[in-house]
């Protein structure tokens, strides 16, 4: 209990939301790395993701479901297996051994960690929206004389966008919510709230800073939940009243 009181008042001090090592600033360090690691793993996973689900479709088949039998596993699923495995690598793991490299301490290879981590969710999911596009959609696109890069830039991604976004918010929570062990080897971000906490014994500060990651995250949440709402075609929203419907 004094704890929790400890972090009540270190959370209503002042002089801990401001200055260099204050919680805003702490927080848009939090964010900045986030938001790089995220990019980078967005510009590796993404179109690859998007290339395997579009090719993994040869033109005529009739249904998704038959085409992945009839096509094996091939390389895009097989991709998507070996991203999805790497997720079992231990992020702190990454991070001391690129902290041993010629990345040094710091943020950086927190941050390069944390888009490997972030890697598997986006690609997976971008591969899965497009593998599971309706293929009715696509043959009657074909047969209306479109391109395949017309198919996929005007049929596939746009259908396959709430999936995509989902991977990407999924990842950036994810994200934000693996920076904080950047502390662990010099970097910063509200981590070091937690971190400092420990070296001091200031139990109370630390669930103070375990909280504010929290609180960042469910604000992420939010945001992009509703960015992904802002992407998604209204026809393919599902409604409160098709959830109860469904149930």
């Amino acid at each position: 209990m004094n704890d929790l009181r400890s972090a009540f008042l270190w959370l209503n001090d002042p002089l801990n939301w401001t200055g260099p090592s204050g919680v805003f600033s702490l927080a848009g360090e939090h964010l900045a790395m986030t938001v790089v690691a995220v990019l980078l793993a967005t510009l590796v996973a993404l179109p690859l993701g998007v290339l395997l689900g579009h090719g993994a479709h040869a033109p005529g088949t009739t249904h998704s479901g038959r085409a992945r039998r009839s096509a094996g596993p091939g390389a895009g699923a097989t991709t998507v297996v070996i991203a999805n495995v790497s997720r079992a690598l231990p992020t702190f793991a990454l991070l001391t051994i690129f902290a041993t490299t010629g990345l040094g301490f710091g943020n950086r290879p927190t941050v390069l960690a944390a888009a490997i981590f972030a890697l598997p969710v986006i690609l997976a999911n971008a591969y899965a929206g497009i593998v599971e596009v309706d293929a009715d959609v696509r043959d009657a696109a074909r047969g209306m004389g479109l391109s395949g890069r017309r198919v996929l830039l005007g049929v596939e991604l746009p259908l396959a966008m709430p999936l995509i976004a989902t991977g990407l918010r999924s990842a950036t929570v994810q994200v934000v919510a693996t920076i904080p062990l950047a502390a662990l080897v010099g970097g910063g971000g509200l981590g070091r709230i937690v971190v400092e906490g420990f070296g001091t014994q200031r139990y109370g500060q630390v669930i103070a800073g375990g909280f504010l990651v929290a609180v960042l995250c469910l604000l992420v949440e939010g945001v992009l939940a509703a960015g992904q709402r802002l992407v998604t075609p209204p026809q393919m929203r599902v409604t409160a009243a098709a959830r109860r419907e469904s149930t």
